[in-house]
């Protein structure tokens, strides 16, 4: 273990742990690979695929280990969330499965796929619902607070807690462990929960493993907030990749990012159909825009890793069909 591992919010024993608690509740996802896309940018990729985990992304693992951590008295209270979908349907899922009710507070243009999800999840668990707000002219952490204070729920927010940061460790733990070392860890970064576990279990595993954080173009802030050494908030970022519009880092996932991330590299829109289409038509996997973050680096050229063996994190596969269609049809 790294001497300055013990400042951060997370360490790979935390990691551990949530893996035991995940153990038989969690997919233990496969890891997939593609001739083609090996030929395609010269190295041998290794595509863990969160997407076929439980409610279609590794959202699960977090939301759960949190949960799963609640004394008696938080979960006679419920859980409370706010997301625009995978956290959502994670956090409400984990819920169902623990016995405890939840509410999710959710912008009004969430996927239509994603909001029927979670309220299907919390469908017959009494005293849950969903809560609608307006993303560009309401926060929701705003929100989530003044529920959480009225009703006695304990907030999960979708990134910036111990538990979850742990729970999406365990994504780059099960890959390592199955398919050994790797040179380079490709990460999809909204808020940094997903990067800032799975680059606590990399480099600990293999302290001399690239990890490389892959945003939006529209939504970098992540990328900027490492050039300017703190976090830089921008506004709600124009992109397909919904699961990644935050405006900030975490104030825990940051410091472990400037820690263990070793850069941070983004991708157009553009960038992310394409590679959708390419796991469509070649891999016949349906994986969402923010899902296709870390293998639109890869493989559309933005980094050059020639030779290498490289891990990829497909984060999800929720998607509305309608716009999904949109999407595969695109020139």
């Amino acid at each position: 273990m790294l001497g300055y591992m013990t400042t951060l919010a997370i360490e790979f024993s935390d990691i551990t742990s949530a893996a035991e608690r995940l153990k038989g509740v969690a997919h233990r996802t496969p890891v997939l690979r593609s001739h083609q896309a090996d030929e395609r940018c010269g190295a041998r990729v290794f595509f863990k695929a969160e997407h076929l985990q439980r409610m279609g992304a590794f959202k699960f693992r977090g939301a759960y280990n949190a949960l799963a951590r609640f004394t008696p008295e938080q979960k006679a209270a419920g859980a409370l969330a706010f997301s625009s979908g995978n956290h959502a349907q994670a956090i409400a899922l984990s819920a169902r499965l623990l016995g405890m009710p939840s509410v999710i507070v959710m912008p009004l243009d969430a996927p239509a796929s994603k909001l029927a999800a979670t309220r299907d999840y919390q469908r017959g668990q009494a005293g849950s619902e969903v809560v609608s707000y307006n993303r560009y002219t309401e926060d929701r952490a705003e929100i989530g607070a003044r529920i959480a204070a009225e009703r006695g729920m304990t907030l999960i927010p979708p990134f910036d807690h111990p538990d979850v940061m742990a729970g999406q460790g365990t994504a780059a733990l099960e890959l390592i462990n199955e398919v050994g070392p790797l040179d380079v860890l490709l990460v999809c970064v909204g808020g940094g929960g997903l990067i800032s576990g799975s680059a606590v279990a990399a480099k600990h595993k293999l302290p001399a493993i690239q990890v490389i954080g892959v945003e939006p173009e529209a939504g970098n802030d992540t990328q900027q907030s490492l050039a300017a050494g703190s976090i830089v908030q921008i506004a709600v970022p124009q992109t397909i990749a919904d699961g990644a519009q935050t405006q900030a880092s975490g104030q825990l996932t940051f410091p472990v990012i400037q820690a263990l991330v070793d850069r941070i590299v983004t991708v157009s829109d553009a960038q992310l159909i394409r590679t959708m289409q390419f796991f469509a038509e070649r891999m016949k996997q349906v994986v969402e825009p923010t899902g296709c973050l870390g293998a639109a680096a890869l493989l559309e050229g933005v980094v050059d890793l020639r030779g290498a063996r490289v891990g990829v994190i497909l984060s999800g596969g929720n998607v509305d069909l309608a716009r999904y269609a949109q999407f595969l049809a695109t020139a």
